[in-house]
C-alpha cells in the first residue's frame, strides 16, 4: 500500500514539474528539471525581465 502511494505521489510531482516547464516554454523561457527543482534560464527569462517593469522592480528589491 505504501509503495503504491509513494509511486502515485511521484507521478503527481513529475506531472506538476512538467507543467511548470511547459508554462515557462509558452513564455519563451528555457526551463529544465534538476532534481527537485525547476530551473529557468536563458535569453527568454532576460527578455521577459526587460519587458516587465514590475518584475524588474522586484529584482531590485522593490515592491
Amino acid at each position: 500500500m505504501r509503495a503504491a502511494l509513494e509511486a502515485m505521489l511521484a507521478r503527481r510531482v513529475a506531472r506538476r514539474r512538467a507543467a511548470v516547464v511547459a508554462a515557462f516554454a509558452e513564455l519563451g523561457v528555457e526551463a529544465v528539471v534538476e532534481g527537485d527543482a525547476v530551473r529557468a534560464s536563458g535569453r527568454g527569462i532576460m527578455a521577459r525581465w526587460w519587458r516587465d517593469l514590475a518584475l524588474r522592480e522586484a529584482g531590485r528589491g522593490r515592491r
